[in-house]
């Protein structure tokens, strides 16, 4: 993803940077160089990078069954 600086040194961040981030109008972010040269952008209100949308939804089901009844509907168990 390429973008373009501008005369006052500004760059659009592109969208699925800025949501895989966490970051919007008025977020906080840090820019490192790594020492290959490469420059890191992270979020500077908190460590850890975002979650996948994976991630995110991992641990959702709430059928309120147990693991063997789970097990005995995905055999086709009566």
């Amino acid at each position: 993803m390429a973008t373009t600086l501008t005369s006052k040194g500004q760059v659009t961040i592109p969208k699925p940077i800025r949501d895989r981030l966490g970051i919007g109008p008025g977020s906080a972010v840090e820019f490192e160089i790594a020492e290959d040269g490469r420059v890191v952008l992270r979020r500077a209100d908190r460590t850890a990078p975002a979650r996948s949308r994976f991630e995110r939804l991992r641990g959702r089901a709430t059928a309120g069954l147990s693991t063997d009844q789970i097990m005995a509907l995905t055999r086709g168990e009566d």
